[in-house]
């Protein structure tokens, strides 16, 4: 089961980059957001927190304002109320290349990668963001998961790619390079927006105990994702969204066994059945 590897995985040890797993300091906050497209309401007071050495699950129906949520937060759409904050630092006016210098990486529901590039030199771009060399020094010291491209795609499961250009690759291999690339910054919060689209089901399985063990080195982990088996055994907290709006916040089971997020889902207030999950 995922949910034992990444148990195991994430208590195997930390990076010293970061803190520990155990402080579940809320490394990102996201306090009233409220965003109107016209007369639509996409966000309608929004307030949650990804905390430290968690990872923290997203879900809710396609349109429910997922990605908008993701935009507010690595500041490609300003709110029209609300604030951001990570580490405790207001973020909410700063640009995206500001928020990434606090920490904040991401990935795209759609890719966002350069395709002519290499998958190498895709993660390279991000390494020299951060002031890394190509030699794999790090401007604050070698960590040691992300000195050289190698070894971040190598991480990610996709090493045998590296020097293949990003636009001959599979939706799903091309997901990991994404990642392998937000890693390049060593961030503190990581948005992950749909990584399992693509990647078939020993991928997916390699991808939670992967997700948890970057929880584990101290990194606050929001996951927005339609796999409900995978959220809902590596999440540690998950919220709802619908319509604009947080209708429901919890544990896994918590939310497994909420009535207004079976409605939500199956149309009808009722338990899942045995063993079964939340379609989304």
């Amino acid at each position: 089961m995922v949910d034992e590897q990444h148990r195991a995985t994430a208590d195997a040890g930390g990076d010293a980059g970061h803190e520990t797993a155990t402080s579940r300091d809320a490394v990102l906050e996201i306090e009233g957001v409220s965003v109107r497209f016209g007369g639509v309401a996409a966000l309608n007071d929004v307030s949650l927190e990804a905390r430290a050495g968690e990872v923290t699950g997203l879900i809710g129906p396609n349109g429910a304002g997922k990605t908008t949520l993701f935009n507010v937060v690595s500041g490609l759409q300003r709110p029209d109320r609300g604030i951001v904050r990570i580490g405790g630092a207001d973020v909410t006016r700063l640009g995206p290349h500001r928020r990434a210098r606090q920490g904040l990486a991401r990935t795209f529901q759609r890719l966002e990668l350069f395709g002519t590039l290499s998958a190498a030199d895709n993660v390279r771009v991000g390494l020299e963001a951060r002031g890394h060399r190509g030699t794999g020094s790090v401007d604050r010291g070698p960590t040691p998961h992300n000195a050289t491209a190698t070894a971040l795609l190598e991480r990610v499961g996709v090493s045998g790619v590296a020097s293949e250009p990003v636009n001959a690759l599979s939706t799903g291999t091309a997901r990991l390079v994404e990642l392998a690339r937000a890693l390049s910054i060593d961030p503190r919060v990581l948005l992950l927006d749909e990584p399992c689209s693509g990647l078939d089901d020993r991928e997916t399985a390699g991808l939670g105990v992967l997700l948890r063990a970057l929880a584990g080195e101290g990194r606050a982990v929001l996951l927005v994702e339609h796999d409900m088996e995978l959220v809902l055994e590596i999440c540690d907290v998950v919220h709802v969204l619908d319509f604009g709006e947080i209708i429901a916040s919890g544990t896994p089971s918590e939310v497994r066994a909420d009535p207004i997020v079976q409605a939500a889902y199956l149309g009808k207030a009722a338990a899942p059945p045995a063993g079964g999950g939340l379609e989304g």
